[in-house]
């Protein structure tokens, strides 16, 4: 499994916008090939900033099969004309992993 991450610092003023925008958005990344699931975060402290965190089969789903496949179009015409600066973003894969029960 792949995580992928993004701070995705929003233009101010036009988070409820973007918020609306990335529920259309939602459903193209969904459908794509090996992905697994997503959450995005907002900022307590900077409103304006999200946290994208994607889950991916594999690091090529991402990569090739979404952002070289026929949804990726319409997901960067509805999400990225609201960022700025533009997001890095980045993948990781399972280094340790820990857990803990509440009883």
């Amino acid at each position: 499994m792949i995580l992928e991450q993004a701070v995705l610092d929003v233009v101010p003023g036009l988070s409820d916008e973007f918020e609306q925008a990335f529920g259309e958005a939602r459903s193209l990344i969904s459908a794509s090939p090996g992905f697994l699931g997503l959450e995005l975060l907002r900022s307590v402290e900077t409103p304006s900033r999200y946290l994208l965190l994607v889950r991916w089969e594999s690091l090529e789903a991402h990569t090739v099969g979404f952002r070289q496949g026929p949804s990726y179009e319409r997901w960067s015409s509805l999400l990225h004309r609201f960022y700025s600066p533009f997001p890095v973003v980045e993948h990781y894969s399972s280094a340790l992993s820990t857990s803990s029960s509440v009883v």
